[in-house]
């Protein structure tokens, strides 16, 4: 199964991450390197406190990933809104 995580701040940023890459904090403060390498393998880990995610873990290519798919949403954003409104940008350009 997958958890989605929506993080809604200056950005949004949607991930779907695999339950099964859920660490304990417990275990991930034992055990550090198995977090990292389950955050190379898989891009993403959650850390739960208390059973509950609390924490995510990415790999910074993961990290770069998710910079570069935001940038390209807003270019897609962008060229949308002047496609639908060229003919007022036009009249501005006069």
């Amino acid at each position: 199964s997958c958890l989605h995580i929506e993080y809604t701040g200056d950005e949004v940023i949607d991930m779907i991450i695999n339950t099964k890459q859920m660490i304990p904090l417990a275990d991930a403060n034992r055990n550090f390197s198995k977090v990292a390498r389950a955050a190379d393998q898989q891009g993403a880990v959650v850390i739960l406190k208390n059973n509950v995610p609390k924490y995510v873990v990415l790999s910074f290519d993961h990290f770069e990933g998710l910079s570069k798919s935001e940038d390209e949403r807003l270019e897609s954003v962008a060229a949308r809104i002047l496609k639908e409104n060229l003919p007022a940008f036009s009249e501005l350009a006069k």
